[in-house]
């Protein structure tokens, strides 16, 4: 491999980007952070936050940035998207080399150290990816809000927000779980919740995801918690019929739905060996080994 070339694992979604940047021989120089770079927002948009996000992390490193030199990887929401995806690798700068897969995939290879398993992602969104024993990645769920991503923070939030809805009509009694959820969207009565329903967007409906989980203990948020689990349990079921594989819960909600997740289920739950950033960096590794055998 040229030892000249700089490796770099990013982590591009709809809510910010995380490189991290190492020399030829995979060891970590520094990390950086910029803005979102999901392909949903557009390729242009999503350059910039990744060389922003890289020149940081070269900074960081005492180093001056050379794209000739770099070889990335990137794990990116929306490449599922053909057009999006020749989009981007068209306005790509020029670089030693590039790999692109979902985020998904790197996640997958990061919570894992590349070796078989599954991966169930549990943030704003929700996707499940696994990688059998043969090699070979497959993914499920991850259709999007608001029909799908089951056990995300938006779905939670979208169901939550039916309690303070019938608390405030007194078809249900009004609770602490209805109060904190009124008082978190900033409303004081049934208008006001209005007013917020008709901006909320998947971001808004996440944010009351932290709501629940605070509120475990009451029935609905109980309920819903459970229901959660119950469709990670499913995404599991899915990927490894065989239920063999080593089973990891990443993202903000990773932690705390880990309990819900049927027994059978729990037992194969191991921590996330790293994040997507570093699963990123082992497609940047593949890639420079390419290069360097081509």
């Amino acid at each position: 491999m040229n030892q000249n070339l700089y490796l770099i694992g990013v982590d591009g979604g709809g809510t910010g980007t995380r490189v991290v940047l190492a020399n030829a021989a995979g060891h970590e120089l520094a990390q950086g952070t910029a803005g979102p770079s999901g392909l949903g927002l557009g390729v242009e948009r999503a350059w910039e936050a990744i060389l922003a996000a890289s020149a940081q992390a070269f900074e960081r490193a005492g180093l001056a940035a050379d794209w000739s030199r770099c070889v990335i990887g990137c794990g990116l929401a929306g490449v599922n998207n053909r057009d999006w995806l020749a989009a981007f690798r068209a306005e790509a700068p020029a670089l030693a080399g590039l790999a692109i897969e979902s985020d998904a995939y790197t996640t997958l290879l990061g919570a894992h150290g590349g070796e078989p398993g599954v991966i169930v992602a549990l943030g704003t969104g929700s996707v499940a990816a696994g990688l059998d024993r043969g090699g070979a990645s497959r993914m499920v769920s991850g259709y999007g809000y608001p029909s799908a991503d089951e056990a995300s923070g938006a779905w939670l939030g979208l169901r939550a927000i039916v309690h303070a809805q019938q608390a405030l009509d007194g078809r249900v009694p009004a609770d602490e779980f209805s109060k904190a959820l009124v008082e978190h969207v900033g409303a004081t009565d049934r208008d006001g919740l209005v007013v917020w329903l008709c901006d909320a967007n998947q971001t808004a409906y996440a944010s009351l995801a932290p709501v629940v989980v605070a509120h475990r203990e009451h029935p609905f948020a109980a309920r819903l918690l459970r229901q959660a689990g119950e469709e990670i349990g499913k995404m599991i079921a899915a990927l490894d019929p065989s239920g063999e594989l080593p089973v990891a819960l990443c993202g903000g909600l990773g932690k705390p739905l880990s309990e819900y997740v049927p027994p059978p289920f729990r037992a194969r739950l191991r921590a996330p060996i790293a994040d997507s950033a570093h699963g990123a960096l082992q497609l940047a590794q593949r890639e420079a080994a390419r290069i360097g055998a081509g």
